[in-house]
């Protein structure tokens, strides 16, 4: 299955993503009004990490793929998926503020992970766009493997500054 095929069986029957980003939102305040007050923290960490890892995959991708399809496939706004490329990132949105507002996000199991994995996705796509707009490959005699080299070393120092700034 292509994601385009994908996309169109969503489109076809809308109502199971609809239902899941509805109810990423619902599950992080009922968890919140369930754990209020609770002593458990260690316990309600590891229910807000399965939440947080729940709504960050499907919304981390959508933001990926919208920027992607916005910089490098020059598509419309107008065009934009509501449920596949909208609905996940409000969602994700959302449910990470309800859920900061229970519970520091250095408590949850993981989140480093996921903002580390974020922080390289966008550093990925900043580098890459910068080598669509200058067109490095077309006007340089420069080998492959220095241009392979050059990108990794970007990514370290773009990890290390991120990892300093914050």
């Amino acid at each position: 299955m292509t994601l385009s095929q994908f996309f169109t069986a969503v489109s076809e029957n809308p109502w199971p993503p609809v239902l899941y980003f509805i109810l990423m939102p619902l599950a992080a305040y009922l968890i919140g009004v369930i754990a209020n007050g609770s002593r458990d923290v260690t316990f309600w960490s590891y229910v807000y990490s399965v939440l947080v890892y729940a709504i960050c995959i499907p919304g981390i991708f959508a933001v990926t793929l919208n920027i992607y399809l916005f910089l490098f496939e020059r598509q419309s706004v107008w065009q934009a998926n509501i449920i596949l490329q909208l609905l996940p990132v409000i969602s994700m949105a959302l449910t990470l503020m309800l859920i900061k507002s229970k519970i520091p996000f250095a408590l949850i199991p993981g989140f480093g992970k996921i903002s580390g994995f974020m922080t390289l996705i966008a550093a990925l796509i900043g580098v890459m766009w910068f080598v669509d707009r200058i067109h490095l490959v077309a006007w340089t005699y420069v080998p492959f493997t220095a241009i392979l080299v050059g990108f990794v070393l970007a990514l370290v120092a773009i990890r290390f500054a991120w990892s300093k700034l914050f």
